[in-house]
């Protein structure tokens, strides 16, 4: 008795559905990763040297201050003034009392700047700053 049938076997193929969803997870979080970097880094501020600088990328939960070298503070491509600063980071305060915040200052801008952001962060409670610089 024989019970196997006489048609030969066909190749299943592959399977394109399950690497169309693979394709289309992996752009959507290359998106959200590139959009969230983008975001704490302005571009047109030239941030300056250190010999002795570690590379190390700001937590998520870190505010990125920008300060330009004409002295405009930009926080996630927005331009702030002294008081919405202020604002802002006593709101984030209140929420979270170990909020860190990053200070990129311009090369070419005035130390000035910088310390009337060191100023606003102690003015708003934040006790964790850090300074950006380049390696």
């Amino acid at each position: 008795m024989n019970f196997r049938s006489c048609t030969a076997s066909q190749h299943p193929g592959i399977q394109l559905a399950p690497l169309v969803d693979v394709l289309l997870l992996l752009l959507i979080f290359f998106l959200v990763t590139w959009n969230a970097a983008r975001n704490e880094n302005e571009l047109d501020v030239k941030i300056p040297k250190a010999s002795a600088a570690q590379e190390k990328s700001a937590p998520i939960g870190d505010v990125i201050v920008n300060v330009k070298a004409d002295g405009n503070v930009v926080v996630n491509r927005r331009t702030l003034s002294e008081a919405d600063l202020t604002t802002m980071l006593k709101g984030l305060v209140a929420l979270n009392p170990d909020q860190a915040v990053v200070i990129r200052g311009d090369e070419a801008g005035a130390y000035k700047n910088i310390v009337n952001v060191l100023n606003v962060c102690s003015l708003a409670g934040v006790t964790n700053v850090a300074f950006a610089t380049a390696k």
